[in-house]
């Protein structure tokens, strides 16, 4: 199931203002995802864009001024997409190291159905800055909130800084690109027990 359109930078008079246009949109964006995907972003065009929609080339202009303010669209809606995916597997924890846990098993299933977001945001770094920044900004700022929950409820030390959840939120990335677009010879249970293990206990040889 497509994940519902959420707001972008285009110009009010480009916003969908039908079903209808809704689910255009969303054809153009899912149908960039998967030319930017296999593409990059240079190689990419809008008449293969529109090929794989399944709309009329006219349909692109109602919506887009351009193939880079489609691609900063595309940009900003699947970072936005990944909040959801991951905001839905975090109902229910025990803990704040399982509701990291249940973070990290939702972004890497999410990789895994969508492997060309990590194309589609590496490419954002030269082709749209702003938003590779905002990206990871938005998902850090996410991540220490969590911590500081966390902190106050007792389950997490009560030191953690911004550094923390960048960290996290690094190991995160990787661990996405090893095992969810690179192979799946891991579960993301797997994974993401691995990563909460090194958030509970470091790595440093016990002491006695």
């Amino acid at each position: 199931m497509a994940t519902k359109y959420s707001d972008h930078v285009e110009s009010k008079d480009k916003q969908p203002r039908t079903a209808r246009g809704l689910k255009t949109k969303r054809k153009l964006l899912d149908a960039a995802a998967l030319e930017f995907g296999e593409k990059g972003f240079h190689e990419a065009s809008i008449t293969g864009i529109t090929q794989r929609a399944g709309t009329a080339l006219g349909s692109f202009y109602t919506y887009f001024d351009s193939k880079d303010e489609l691609f900063s669209a595309l940009v900003k809606d699947m970072s936005a997409r990944v909040k959801t995916h991951a905001g839905s597997a975090m109902t229910e924890w025990e803990d704040a190291l399982e509701r990291e846990k249940l973070a990290l098993k939702a972004f890497m299933n999410f990789a895994r159905e969508h492997k060309e977001i990590y194309r589609i945001i590496d490419e954002a770094e030269f082709v749209d800055p702003e938003s590779y920044r905002s990206h990871y900004e938005e998902t850090a700022a996410r991540i220490a909130e969590r911590l500081q929950e966390g902190s106050a409820a007792g389950d997490l030390r009560d030191d953690l800084e911004e550094a923390h959840a960048w960290a996290i939120m690094g190991m995160n990335v990787f661990l996405g690109l090893r095992y969810g677009i690179w192979t799946e010879d891991k579960s993301a249970e797997e994974v993401a027990a691995i990563a909460s293990g090194i958030l509970a206990q470091g790595i440093a040889a016990g002491k006695n």
